[in-house]
């Protein structure tokens, strides 16, 4: 069969896609779409996110990518109505159309507060906002640390009210309160100040001020932000918020340990009043001082009381005085009857005490030793003799080992001046003296040159070639 003929031209199908999608870039390059998300699951491991764009007629797919995503002042949340910004594109693999979205924020202030209603109470089932999590504020910090915007009101306001009330040390983390960023600066400060030592050289604040002056929801809105909140929550520091105006809320005052109404008012619950700490001072002293005169006079009167009922001195020692005084004149009387008492008791034995009575006591005592010392005489003469056979038998054996007979024969002991005996030449040196004891005497010697090789001497014909016992 015959191809009609046709001026058509002929197109590929990757032309074809590649075609469409300029089209439609160049036709939507920018645009603004309103409509509730659906099918979002987080971002993907990429780093992109994928969900779909629907109202009750219409779907669009749509895509954040990876660069784009922390720029995002509002992260996307599934059932979430917003108005989206972007460019449309086509996918040509699938032939697909979708919206690249560069910005995203809730359609209006009924959704921002319905997503900030939801997302409170997610964080408090979480129990993040739970009372017993809140601590106290330390009474005086001596470090504080303030997290807001270097410049502005707010900054100004907390320093000159913590100089008036009670002048501390104050670090200042500067960061953005408003915008894409706001929420990922004030979590890095947060834990930023959380990460410092308490002694390194930046002192680690004993509380921690997070303000920003008043605003839209949408202004306020980085402090509504999951990061900012679990950051303030899980902070070792002890936290005061003071976030907008008076009637402003935000999520972080929930978790933070106080909230304060405006950042004056966290500057004053930070520092007490100097003036009013110097009165309550003065005051407890004052009072102190008072309860200590109080209670010495109690103690004086009761002292006083107590020393009405005691007898006086005088009469304490009266009794013991009287009875010395009885004592001392009968000592007299008590002395002499003791002499006479003692000389009667001494006359009634002296008659047995005559000496014709003490030689007939020494007869009788000489008497009975007698016959004792009689038997008592051999056996000491023998014990004695003895003991003298045993003693001329132990010199006989000391004079048979002694060296002092070896001496005789010729020999010689050298010693040194501490009576140590020289048995090596080793033991001297040149110039020590020496004692050289020989059979009738010691001779004194001094060791002259260096010691030689010694020589053997052969002895004079006749005498006995022995060696030293030394």
């Amino acid at each position: 069969m015959v191809a009609p003929l046709t001026n058509a031209p002929e197109f590929t199908v990757s032309e074809l896609a590649g075609a469409v999608k300029r089209a439609v870039e160049d036709e939507f390059g920018h645009v603004r779409v309103r409509g509730e998300i659906s099918g979002f699951r987080g971002v993907h491991s990429s780093g992109h996110a994928y969900f779909t764009l629907k109202d009750e007629n219409a779907s669009i797919d749509a895509v954040v990518w990876k660069g784009t995503w922390p720029r995002l002042a509002f992260k996307p949340e599934e059932g979430m109505e917003v108005i989206v910004t972007g460019r449309m594109t086509t996918f040509p693999r699938s032939s697909k159309y979708q919206i690249v979205i560069e910005q995203l924020e809730p359609a209006g202030a009924g959704a921002l507060m319905a997503l900030l209603e939801a997302r409170r109470k997610a964080l408090a089932a979480e129990g993040l906002f739970a009372a017993e999590r809140k601590r106290e504020l330390p009474y005086l910090p001596r470090t504080i640390g303030v997290i807001t915007s270097p410049t502005g009101a707010v900054i100004r306001d907390i320093l000159h009210r913590i100089s008036d009330r009670f002048p501390s040390h104050v670090i200042v983390w500067p960061v953005r309160v408003q915008g894409e960023t706001a929420a990922t600066e004030v979590t890095a400060a947060i834990n930023g100040f959380n990460a410092l030592r308490p002694d390194g050289p930046i002192a680690r604040p004993d509380v921690l001020i997070v303000a920003r002056g008043g605003g839209s929801i949408e202004d306020l809105w980085g402090f509504n932000e999951e990061i900012v909140v679990r950051a303030v929550a899980a902070s070792r520091i002890p936290v005061i918020t003071a976030v907008g105006h008076e009637t402003d809320t935000t999520l972080v005052d929930y978790a933070s340990d106080h909230r304060a109404p405006t950042p004056t008012a966290a500057a004053e619950a930070a520092v007490p009043v100097r003036a009013d700490l110097i009165g309550y001072v003065d005051e407890i002293g004052g009072r102190q001082r008072h309860a200590m005169r109080r209670t010495a006079s109690n103690y004086r009167d009761r002292l006083r009381a107590a020393a009405a009922g005691l007898p006086r001195p005088l009469d304490l020692v009266a009794s013991a005085r009287q009875r010395l005084d009885h004592a001392a004149s009968n000592l007299a009387a008590a002395l002499r009857h003791t002499g006479q008492r003692k000389r009667i008791a001494f006359e009634r034995v002296s008659g047995r005490l005559s000496p014709n009575t003490l030689r007939g006591e020494v007869r009788n005592l000489r008497a009975r030793l007698t016959p004792a010392a009689s038997r008592l005489a051999p056996a000491l003469a023998r014990m004695i003799d003895d003991r003298r056979k045993r003693l001329e038998a132990a010199g006989k054996l000391l004079e048979a080992v002694s060296y002092k007979n070896i001496l005789d024969r010729g020999f010689a002991v050298v010693t040194d001046l501490d009576g140590r005996i020289v048995k090596h030449a080793a033991q001297v040196n040149p110039g020590d003296p020496l004692h050289v004891q020989v059979s009738d005497g010691t001779i004194g010697v001094t060791v002259g040159g260096a010691p030689g090789p010694r020589k053997r001497i052969r002895p004079p014909p006749g005498e006995d070639n022995q060696g030293s016992l030394f």
